[in-house]
């Protein structure tokens, strides 16, 4: 026999004889549990996946089946298949309220729930949902020695919101918008203000506020343009005592030398 192919279907006798295909092709639960337990051991976390996947069902609410269900969704965080390894967390938490591995398995359900979390410019609602599992988390064990990490992923995911709801709110009034709707720019800025008062954006938004209320007055028909100019001074007020410094001083400055010009015709 030709030796490359002696030694192929030698390979492949061998390995179809391992105890990892045995275990993949036995009905014995047992087995595959222990073949499964060995290669989650030795790191080999896919392949204890896929058994594990197999005697799942059958062991599930089983109060000896414990440590199969931790090393399962432990399995999928290590392989970052994060959205099975939240679902398989989630399960062990309700499964085993009193197991000693119950306030990790909590914290590392929320944790995967952060990692689906999108750029901010996508949809939130993973986003949303980790924040309420941190929260959770944190309220449920304020004691963790994992308080300030799950502290620290909630700070991000906020920012996360932050900036997709503050480029929201600027987007409306931009010059490259089609709909250049100034108005609704002011209102959706407010609106950005009051929900988070204490935000990183809130220089930037109350700058795009004075610019969006400026070039809305100077629009305006002359029957309204006094009164909108008043905002854009008031807006252009709000900016500097927010921080009078900014780093907008120069443009703003103009606008409200602008706006001060404008209004002295209504004056006379």
């Amino acid at each position: 026999m030709n030796k490359v192919l002696y030694i192929a279907l030698f390979s492949v006798l061998l390995f179809s004889c391992s105890p990892y295909q045995k275990a993949l092709k036995s009905e014995d639960l047992a087995y595959k549990y222990e073949i499964a337990a060995k290669k989650y051991d030795e790191g080999k976390y896919n392949k204890a996946i896929r058994l594990f996947e197999q005697i799942a069902a059958p062991n599930r609410g089983k109060p000896n089946a414990e440590k199969l269900f931790y090393m399962f969704a432990q399995s999928y965080y290590k392989t970052k298949q994060y959205y099975l390894a939240a679902h398989q967390f989630d399960a062990f938490v309700a499964g085993y309220p009193k197991s000693e591995r119950r306030e990790e398995a909590a914290f590392l359900g929320a944790k995967s729930y952060s990692m689906l979390s999108p750029v901010y410019s996508l949809d939130q609602t993973e986003t949303d949902k980790a924040i309420d599992k941190l929260q959770n988390y944190i309220n449920t064990y304020p004691d963790s020695p994992n308080f300030e990490e799950a502290n620290k992923i909630i700070g991000d995911l906020r920012d996360k919101l932050e900036k997709k709801y503050f480029e929201i709110a600027k987007a409306y009034g931009m010059v490259q918008n089609p709909i250049n709707d100034y108005k609704a720019g002011i209102k959706a800025l407010d609106n950005f203000i009051s929900d988070y008062p204490g935000t990183k954006y809130k220089e930037d938004a109350l700058f795009y506020k004075l610019e969006f209320s400026y070039n809305y007055a100077i629009k305006s028909i002359p029957s309204k343009m006094e009164e909108r100019l008043n905002i854009a001074k008031n807006a252009y007020a709000s900016l500097i005592r927010f921080k009078a410094d900014t780093k907008y001083k120069k443009e703003a400055d103009e606008m409200s030398a602008n706006i001060d010009k404008e209004l002295q015709k209504f004056s006379k």
